[in-house]
């Protein structure tokens, strides 16, 4: 499997070289050339492949398919090593849990830091650590976090042989819990950068970094972030064990002894998918662009609505740092959604010099696009499935307090904005996953103002925000970063 940009460049590149690479040269993000595609007989004995053999494996199977220069034994056991039952803390690793009538969850929180970002993490890491023991080199990594990204890298790369962290984050735009994560680790190769500014600047200065090819070079700089294709694929192997678990429960037990044909060949899920970075959902993307049985991927935003006002409207508007709001759902406050740009290449053609044109230039020139006359926009929702909506404080509030004292089931805020959505987009005989994001402690205070009391706390976690911290506070600057990494790199 080879791999191209975005904005054009076709010089194909194979799967290890873009792992440790991050972004394309010329600005874009990777993908493959094509998406492998999955029959239903594939489905089917993917199937079976996750209920006899596990997460692990079905993981494997997926992953293989877009990973053919590491050796199929080396890449099983990569994948047996990152889904465990000690690391998820389940050996079901994402376990379906059914909310209501149409409306199951799938619990992606069950990692080391308590955030969906784990199940992509876990897996980076033990992939830069073959690759690099491989090659012999080092990999300085460079990333931005609203808040979950940030501690799941970390985790994941604390004590990895050959690897160091340089993680930025908005100054007071976490939860006090999500700083606790980050900022208590006294790992040597583990550094936080917390930056005058909001998510978005952060961003833009990994971007910087990573554009300035001579620097990149000489240090090595790797990325993290959902701009990295291999996190991103990692995500797509939810989606498949998400459908396997909803289509198991919703189909009459006569048709499960009958062998469920008819299941594969009709039985559609939906999936509603709280979105910040467009990371998330794009892996949903991918995986019904390779053939799973998908109807809607739903986009749930709070109240930065960039996401939402683009698939209403066909006019993608970024938000100055100014205009991004600070919410109860925190890790979504971003107005400039990195993947997104790979969701358009596929809108457009796979066009690289109009991806190119939108993302480079236009967004440069006066912060928008607009596609609503675009023939390819007005056909999203027949072609891609994508449609969207937003959620807001309140909407939050009561959907925590209804969930609980109705279903006895407690949810975070970035879940709650997606079952607030969810709930608007509901068709009959159509399940509707929600991608969960986080377990609720991350985010304390909301869930005391929705029910008027704690969420329980893992036992690891108790006193977290009461440990000493490591961290530098920097102005939104490249040239500062930059010189922070060169002095730690010495």
């Amino acid at each position: 499997m080879n791999y191209i940009s975005t904005r054009g460049d076709q010089s194909p590149k194979r799967f290890c070289e873009i792992l440790l690479e991050g972004l394309a040269p010329d600005g874009g993000l990777y993908l493959p050339e094509h998406y492998p595609q999955v029959d239903a007989a594939t489905l089917e004995r993917w199937r079976s492949v996750y209920h006899q053999e596990g997460y692990a494996e079905l993981a494997f199977e997926i992953l293989s398919l877009y990973i053919d220069d590491i050796p199929v034994p080396d890449l099983r056991a990569i994948c047996q090593k990152t889904y465990t039952a000690e690391v998820f803390g389940t050996g079901e690793i994402v376990p379906l849990r059914h909310l209501e009538n149409g409306i199951w969850l799938e619990a992606l929180s069950n990692g080391p830091t308590l955030a969906f970002k784990d199940l992509a993490m876990q897996l980076l890491g033990n992939l830069f650590e073959y690759e690099l023991a491989r090659r012999g080199e080092e990999l300085n990594i460079l990333g931005a976090t609203s808040g979950d990204t940030g501690s799941a890298a970390e985790y994941a790369m604390r004590g990895k042989k050959g690897v160091r962290v340089f993680m930025t984050s908005p100054v007071n735009r976490m939860s006090p819990f999500q700083q606790a994560q980050m900022f208590s680790l006294m790992d040597e190769n583990i550094h936080n950068i917390a930056v005058d500014g909001v998510f978005d600047d952060c961003q833009d200065m990994v971007k910087a970094v990573s554009n300035d090819l001579e620097f990149k070079r000489k240090y090595k700089i790797g990325t993290v972030n959902s701009i990295n294709w291999a996190r991103l694929l990692a995500q797509v192997v939810y989606y498949f064990a998400g459908y396997f678990q909803a289509t198991e429960a919703s189909t009459p037990s006569a048709e499960l002894r009958t062998g469920g044909s008819a299941r594969t060949e009709h039985q559609k899920v939906s999936f509603t998918v709280p979105s910040g970075n467009f990371g998330n959902v794009c892996a949903g993307h991918v995986a019904r662009m390779m053939g799973l049985p998908i109807a809607k991927l739903v986009v749930a935003t709070n109240e930065n609505d960039v996401l939402d006002e683009f698939f209403k409207t066909g006019v993608y508007r970024v938000r100055t740092s100014a205009d991004t709001h600070e919410t109860s759902s925190p890790s979504m406050d971003i107005s400039k959604a990195s993947n997104f740009e790979r969701f358009v290449f596929d809108l457009l053609g796979r066009d690289g010099a109009r991806v190119k044109a939108l993302f480079g230039d236009a967004l440069a020139r006066t912060g928008r696009f607009d596609l609503s006359q675009h023939p390819a926009f007005n056909q999203t929702t027949l072609r891609y499935g994508f449609q969207s909506g937003q959620s807001t404080h309140a909407d939050r509030l009561a959907t925590i307090k209804d969930s609980f004292e109705r279903f006895g089931m407690l949810i975070d805020t970035h879940t709650a904005d997606g079952v607030k959505v969810a709930r608007e987009h509901l068709q009959p005989g159509v399940p509707m996953i929600v991608m969960e994001t986080a377990l609720p402690i991350k985010f304390a205070a909301t869930i005391v103002e929705a029910i008027g009391r704690e969420p329980d706390r893992p036992a690891k976690f108790v006193g977290i925000e009461a440990l000493p911290k490591r961290v530098t506070r920097m102005a939104a600057d490249v040239g500062a970063v930059k010189a922070y990494i060169a002095e730690h790199c010495a």
